[in-house]
């Protein structure tokens, strides 16, 4: 398990966890980020990745990834 900031472009992988307060884990999981979910890693913008979850492409930024373990 590492969080997903340190996936590489192209992998997938089932959310394992997610940390941080509720506000946050509330955010994410409006976005479709829930443990048991696949994502994959599609691109790296600078600071942000682009991940696929479910048929939707999302950007979020390192410190919201870094929350991601897969």
């Amino acid at each position: 398990m590492f969080p997903l900031t340190m996936a590489k472009v192209g992998e997938k992988g089932q959310i394992k966890r997610i940390s941080g307060k509720d506000e946050v884990k509330v955010h994410l999981a409006e976005l479709g980020f829930v443990v048991n979910n696949e994502v994959t890693v599609v691109n790296r913008m600078g600071d942000n990745l682009i991940v696929q979850v479910h048929d939707s492409r999302i950007a979020i930024d390192s410190t919201l990834a870094k929350r991601i373990f897969i």
